[in-house]
């Protein structure tokens, strides 16, 4: 807990420096702005809201639950034509398509999940699960992930994600299929699923828990609050969870994300997003190496205003943290489950 290490993660195949000693030191550097707290229910101009308008000109309809539409601006699109042949090793392009999506989670925007209920928020996992589903039947990969805040470049306060859907397979995702299969291969259990035994049996990195989930810091993480969320039996994708499984999972996202918000009492960004066993042509091949899993990414260090920068030694050597994932742990699973902005209620 007092001196520098590095820690191997056997999901990406490479390091992280602990230095848990740096975070006494006195920071003098940028400090962000804590996010609006009178973000407006509903407002015409706010491209996700109900009946709103958006940059295409389409009108958005009355919804009352979750909402999902074509990205008016994707990054991926589903008729692009082939890039030239490469003349050299050095210069290789391949082709990229696929289609682009966005998820309402909710009509108001001055909600977030932690806020929403355990039936809205089971809606949005149906909903989830309903996109990987019909997604998946073609593209071999669909990225379900939500930018939460301006921290994380969100530009919009609603609570919504994004859906991509690609016709290859996403760095990240080729990493983890790499290493979750030489590790079946070479210990005859999934890695994730050995894994979040293990968490579960030694209990210091783990956050919340519950009959079907468990969420940690990870052994490696290298973000200083990163959490990853587990199922406790084998489960290859997000669509294969039972009703029972669904409703559990409602439960411990809320929980996490209710000490998420309680830690510097304010509404804490994050990137998250799913991974699991790639879909479209891999549907019809052998993936039990694969682990049903959710990356949370939070950058928030010290405060609500001092946030963890990646650069320096982290773009030029490797990842490096200032405290210890169980410090981190301890900390969230010490902190309340009734969100700080109920406690007057």
């Amino acid at each position: 807990a007092e001196h520098q290490h590095a820690r191997y993660n056997p999901l990406r195949d490479d390091w992280v420096l602990v230095s848990a000693h740096r975070v006494k030191r006195p920071w003098q550097g940028q400090l962000e702005k804590p996010p609006p707290e009178d973000v407006p229910r509903w407002d015409p101009k706010n491209p996700l809201c109900p009946g709103a308008t958006r940059a295409n000109g389409e009108v958005n309809p009355q919804y009352e639950g979750t909402f999902v539409f074509p990205n008016d601006f994707p990054a991926l699109q589903p008729d692009a034509p082939e890039p030239d042949e490469s003349d050299h090793p050095l210069f290789q392009a391949a082709p990229a398509r696929g289609v682009c999506k966005v998820m309402c989670f909710h009509p108001w925007s001055d909600l977030t999940l932690p806020l929403m209920s355990l039936p809205e928020i089971r809606a949005v996992i149906d909903a989830w699960a309903e996109l990987a589903t019909d997604l998946g039947a073609s593209y071999p990969w669909v990225q379900i992930f939500e930018n939460k805040g301006a921290m994380m470049g969100c530009s919009n306060p609603h609570p919504h994600c994004q859906v991509w859907a690609s016709s290859f397979l996403p760095s990240e995702a080729r990493l983890e299929d790499r290493t979750q299969r030489q590790h079946l291969s070479q210990h005859g259990v999934p890695m994730l699923l050995e894994y979040a035994e293990q968490e579960a049996h030694r209990k210091e990195r783990l956050v919340v828990e519950n009959a079907d989930w468990l969420v940690v810091v990870p052994y490696w993480a290298t973000w200083p609050y990163q959490t990853l969320l587990l199922p406790r039996r084998h489960v290859c994708r997000l669509q294969d969870l039972s009703d029972s499984e669904r409703d559990s999972l409602a439960s411990i996202m809320q929980r996490l994300l209710i000490k998420y918000d309680n830690l510097f009492e304010v509404s804490f960004p994050y990137s998250m997003g799913w991974h699991g066993a790639p879909t479209g042509p891999f549907l019809e091949e052998d993936c039990r190496h694969w682990q049903l899993h959710a990356h949370y990414y939070p950058p928030l260090l010290r405060s609500a205003t001092v946030r963890k920068f990646m650069v320096g030694y982290e773009m030029l050597a490797q990842a490096q943290r200032d405290l210890t994932p169980e410090q981190a742990a301890e900390r969230l699973r010490s902190l309340p489950e009734v969100h700080y902005k109920k406690k007057a209620e």
